[in-house]
């Protein structure tokens, strides 16, 4: 039996609908795990090759714990050591709005700015190490996410934000924690977070993903544009993301001076908060003193955390609520 024209024609446009529809859900939804990271110490600690004075070494305390009692060699060697004398670790201090503990030092301050809310972080550190970056479901992949808030509980951060959302993307640089995930370039202005905690803004068409590895690049974020450049406004009046709205919630980093952060989130997108456009979010940036400072993932992906709790107010859609996200920025042990 010969079918009618128009069965092939149904036919075809439904075969057609369904490939659509798996292209759209591979792209947006179906997860693809490329690499797991471990959060387990790979390197094999050091161990002294043994001597003959160092084969038996014993050491133990006295009743009192006044002074420890060294034994080397025989049973009848004995040397008395004094104690170190300990300096007591920095008192650890939280509020609200700040955390210090010696080494990390966080205060918060909200803002109203061009009738939008926008909270600023202000970051100081004593080592570029408590800089870091987390992948969601500790996953490099595609269309793996999970909330600020849901990433910043995991890897105990003190402070997070979202990063660059380097999972809706084929391509643009992934560098994290010191390892190149992605070598693909997308033509973007990236931000490289160095060792020393230093900043640096580079074009991905001038440079390979390598070569920034190998210059000592720490974290690469690609999204950008840059915000603002030796201290100079970087964008135009004009200029957006893609097909960004003009007045957004954003997100953005910058550097003050060595190991001096500021991580900025603002509002948008409601009656009470107008949102940012990018020159407007370049020029708050500038007037905070950053040296640099670099646009992130924006809109419903902006999301602020501060031991554990949600500092901003983001809109996911229609609705408030977080958007789950690839990936985030942070500050933790």
């Amino acid at each position: 039996m010969k079918l009618p024209k128009q069965w092939f024609a149904i036919l075809f446009g439904l075969l057609l609908f369904l490939f659509t529809g798996y292209l759209l859900l591979d792209t947006f939804l179906i997860p693809h795990v490329y690499t797991v990271v471990s959060t387990e110490a790979t390197a094999e600690p050091a161990t002294e090759p043994k001597t003959e004075t160092s084969e038996r070494i014993t050491i133990a305390a006295n009743a009192n714990a006044n002074e420890t009692v060294v034994f080397t060699g025989s049973d009848t060697e004995a040397e008395t050591a004094v104690p170190a004398q300990e300096t007591p670790a920095p008192e650890t201090v939280v509020t609200d709005t700040s955390y210090s503990d010696g080494n990390i030092s966080v205060t918060l301050t909200t803002y109203r700015y061009l009738d939008t809310d926008v909270y600023v972080a202000d970051v100081k550190l004593s080592d570029a190490d408590y800089l870091k970056t987390a992948f969601a479901e500790n996953t490099y992949g595609r269309n793996i996410t999970q909330k600020t808030s849901t990433m910043a509980d995991s890897v105990d951060a003190i402070l997070a934000i979202n990063g660059d959302y380097y999972g809706a993307q084929r391509s643009g640089y992934v560098i994290r924690n010191g390892v190149l995930y992605r070598d693909k370039s997308s033509g973007n202005e990236d931000l490289v977070i160095y060792q020393d905690g230093s900043f640096g803004i580079v074009n991905e068409s001038e440079i390979t993903a390598q070569a920034l590895l190998d210059a000592g690049a720490w974290n690469v974020l690609s999204f950008g544009p840059a915000l603002v450049t030796d201290g100079g406004i970087a964008v135009d009046v004009n200029d957006e993301v893609g097909r960004a709205m003009a007045s957004n919630p954003r997100t953005a980093i910058g550097v003050i001076d060595d190991l001096h952060y500021v991580f900025v989130v603002s509002d948008g997108r409601t009656s009470s908060n107008d949102g940012l456009s990018l020159y407007e979010l370049a020029a708050f940036m500038q007037s905070l003193g950053c040296e640099t400072a670099y646009n992130l993932d924006g809109g419903g992906s902006s999301s602020m955390v501060f031991m554990d709790t949600l500092i901003n107010n983001p809109v996911n859609g229609r609705r408030s609520s977080e958007r789950s996200v690839s990936d985030i920025v942070y500050i933790g042990y």
